[in-house]
């Protein structure tokens, strides 16, 4: 007897065609659903469009989008630019120049920009209630005129980007002793 005729040769010939079937009837479901959810797609795409237009509006709104973030950068690239010469660091010190005059009344001030260039101020409070004040330029943290130890301590505190209140208290001691 023939294997082709034997009765387990019928038996995997007809499990081989169940399992196509059953293969064929999933793909005939997976096809129907993915044309439905296609279907779907292309309705919820656009009413009056298609594809290509809508494809093509898709891609000129991503590009107009591309150029806005490019010119934003820009922008943002020259503010950055523009403060790096803003007065970005302040220190403050304030003083006693003379001894009985009382309540700190003079001041160095320091305004730097980011390379620490920028103006000190010294106002001076004298015993016949005026004040002088003076201003001296500074590059790079500092200046080419004589700076007395506020202004210096105004720069410095500056550069630290922190504020400090400032008294001489040692000199007071000092001057006192002396009297």
């Amino acid at each position: 007897m023939n294997f082709t005729q034997s009765e387990e040769f019928g038996i995997i010939v007809l499990t081989i065609l169940t399992i196509n079937i059953l293969l064929l009837i999933y793909n005939l479901i997976k096809t129907f659903l993915l044309e439905k959810k296609y279907n779907a797609f292309m309705k919820n795409l656009s009413n009056s469009e298609n594809i290509e237009e809508s494809l093509k509006n898709f891609f000129k709104n991503i590009q107009y989008v591309m150029d806005e973030n490019k010119e934003i950068k820009r922008n943002c690239k020259e503010i950055e630019k523009n403060l790096q010469q803003c007065i970005q660091k302040v220190g403050l010190v304030r003083y006693t120049a003379f001894q009985n005059t009382g309540s700190d009344l003079c001041f160095a001030l320091a305004l730097l920009d980011f390379e620490d260039n920028g103006v000190v101020i010294n106002g001076i409070y004298s015993r016949e209630n005026t004040t002088n004040t003076y201003a001296k330029p500074v590059e790079h943290g500092e200046s080419k005129y004589p700076l007395v130890k506020e202004e210096i301590e105004a720069i410095n505190r500056a550069k630290q980007g922190s504020y400090k209140y400032y008294i001489n208290v040692g000199e007071e001691k000092n001057e006192k002793k002396g009297n």
